[in-house]
This record gives C-alpha cells, sequence and structure tokens, in this order.
C-alpha cells in the first residue's frame, strides 16, 4: 500500500494485538487508518484467564485520587484504539500526528463501502475459536453497556 491514502481496515476474526501492530505501521508511514468491527476482533486465550488478567489490570489506580487516571477503556473501539497508541510513540509529533489519523469503529458506519475492506492474514485468527474472546465479550465483562 502507498503512503498518503486512507486504509480501510476490518477487524473481524483478527487477532487484537496483531492488528494494532500492522495498524501503527500504516500509521507511522502516514497513511489514515479505519477499522470497523472492533467488538468482533479476538484476544488469544481461554475466557476466564483472558477477563481475570483484564480485570487484574483494572485494579490499578492513583494513590493520590481516581480522578487523576489511570483511565481504563471499557469500550472495544476504545481498547483497540489504546492498543495501537502502545505501539506508537505518541509523545512525539509524529506519533500524535499518526493518532489523529486514526478512527476506530463499532460496527461499520454508513458511507464505508464494504468492498474497500482490508484484512492482514498474518493477523487473522489460526487456532480453533474456543482458544479466543472477542473483543464485545471481554468489554461486557468489564462493565461495558451496549
Amino acid at each position: 500500500m502507498s503512503s498518503k491514502e486512507t486504509v480501510y481496515v476490518d477487524a473481524s476474526n483478527q487477532i487484537a494485538g496483531r492488528l494494532s501492530s500492522k495498524v501503527a505501521k500504516l500509521l507511522l508511514s502516514g497513511n489514515r487508518v479505519i477499522v470497523v468491527n472492533a467488538e468482533k476482533s479476538l484476544v488469544s486465550g481461554s475466557r476466564t484467564s483472558v477477563i481475570n488478567q483484564w480485570k487484574e489490570r483494572l485494579e490499578l489506580s492513583s494513590r493520590v485520587n481516581p480522578i487523576y487516571g489511570p483511565i481504563h477503556p471499557r469500550r472495544p473501539d476504545n481498547i483497540l484504539r489504546r492498543m495501537v497508541r502502545g505501539m506508537v510513540p505518541r509523545k512525539k509529533p509524529k506519533g500524535a500526528s499518526a493518532m489523529k489519523r486514526l478512527r476506530v469503529y463499532i460496527g461499520v458506519p454508513a458511507g464505508v463501502d464494504p468492498s474497500k475492506l482490508a484484512k492482514f492474514d498474518d493477523a487473522a485468527a489460526t487456532r480453533p475459536i474456543p482458544v479466543y474472546v472477542t473483543m464485545a465479550d471481554l468489554s461486557k465483562s468489564l462493565g461495558w453497556n451496549e
């Protein structure tokens, strides 16, 4: 894909971490990236272990006042956006401008042509589905109300 173009990425049945690294590379090369179906992306691991690990992560809070953070995302689109943010040098100007070019959506928004959606073959789930947890299931267990 050439630089400086809009890339539409379908996150359904894609492993979230691998997808995030591909999206981060596209952003840093100057592309505008729109990720759709964030709730259908997958996190690898058994359901109980994945949910327990994420709930332990939510227990981290500020010693001074909880209003100061850390703020933990619970919606699938925000979780995926935060994963990409961890793979971009966000405190540098190129990383900050890269994050401004990222859009993550739950479902497919109106105006997006389904034939334009790209998938990454190396980010696709390869093992049987019971080994993965969808981002929607994870978010619901963390307290997300649709």
